[in-house]
């Protein structure tokens, strides 16, 4: 017979972390991808010149190794070589335009009448050389925001390939990435923040912190779930474990994050790049049902741990599932 504590480690291991076996292809499809992109400034002298020294910087869930199953998207950076190009910024709307030079040949063919680079040319440009690698010519390949998406029907995942520009230190000290706004401007990103954190955090706990944000990422994706956005989600989770530390179980940890939740969830999130300002922009309608929700979750896991305590493990697999649905184990 199963205790609540091992089904809740078999249902982390089998069902909420990434298969190793996929997760070793997505690494290995994604590695391959960036070498047919670095090639294309060879193949074709229209392609912007690649920054090789800087180049597939990783952003998002993937690469902070808190995605869970399945995977469904798989984001990174192609840093392309500035030629000696500035950006300034608007001080009306804050927007970002990158100013070419006239030697800067390559880039040049994609900007405005203003010599500013147009961002959604060079997604554009990106996306026709990603049509013409054969591999690809079957592929559904569309531009969206920020990022051209290629989906591979060999695959279950797609890519979202993000270009960008490395800055040089400002006088603060910090480079950024600028990337697609959607509009054919740009603006700041630097996932480097969010994955130093994410790292820092996890090892300030024994390393136990991302199994948790995984966890807790399968109840939030229930469709009885107000969804408030992985990245916040993932940012308020950090917090909590940024000042508490892990509890004695699995159990007693869930709980407590959930209580976490379902108060701090009406309290501001600073962005931890310090790029986006407040994180939560929720309205007060979503706020109250994921409180409500986290509140509720909370609840079932007291019940679970005060079953377990009288060893009635079967009542307390019946709140878990309660949590996070009927692919949580059952007693047996």
């Amino acid at each position: 017979m199963a205790s609540i504590y091992s089904s809740i480690n078999t249902f982390a291991k089998n069902i909420v972390d990434l298969d190793p076996e996929n997760l070793a292809k997505a690494r290995s499809s994604r590695k391959w991808l960036v070498g047919k992109i670095e090639d294309f400034p060879t193949t074709d002298e229209s392609f912007p010149k690649i920054y090789t020294a800087e180049n597939d910087v990783q952003m998002g869930s993937f690469s902070r190794r808190t995605k869970i199953r399945p995977i469904d998207d798989i984001d990174f950076i192609v840093v392309f070589n500035a030629e000696g190009t500035t950006y300034s910024t608007s001080i009306f709307d804050g927007k970002i335009s990158m100013n070419v030079p006239e030697t800067a040949t390559r880039l040049k063919a994609l900007t405005n009448d203003d010599n500013t680079l147009n961002s959604i040319k060079l997604l554009n440009k990106l996306k026709s050389s990603l049509k013409d690698v054969p591999q690809y010519d079957q592929a559904d390949i569309k531009r969206n925001k920020e990022a051209v998406t290629l989906k591979l029907k060999s695959y279950t995942w797609n890519f979202d390939i993000v270009p960008a520009f490395l800055t040089k230190p400002e006088s603060d000290g910090r480079s950024y990435y600028l990337i697609p706004d959607g509009y054919g401007n740009w603006k700041k990103t630097d996932p480097r923040v969010d994955a130093a954190r994410a790292t820092r955090i996890n090892q300030k706990r024994d390393g136990k912190v991302l199994r948790y944000i995984r966890l807790i990422k399968y109840w939030h994706r229930r469709p009885i779930m107000s969804n408030i956005g992985s990245y916040l989600l993932e940012n308020l989770v950090l917090n909590y474990f940024d000042n508490n530390d892990v509890s004695v179980t699995d159990q007693f940890t869930l709980r407590n994050i959930f209580f976490y939740l379902s108060t701090n969830i009406y309290y501001s999130c600073p962005d931890p790049k310090g790029i986006q300002g407040d994180l939560n922009t929720l309205d007060q309608d979503t706020k109250n049902k994921f409180s409500a929700a986290a509140s509720l979750a909370c609840t079932y896991a007291d019940n679970a741990i005060n079953y377990s305590i009288n060893d009635n493990h079967k009542a307390a697999h019946d709140e878990w599932r309660k949590v996070f649905g009927g692919e949580f184990p059952e007693y047996e």
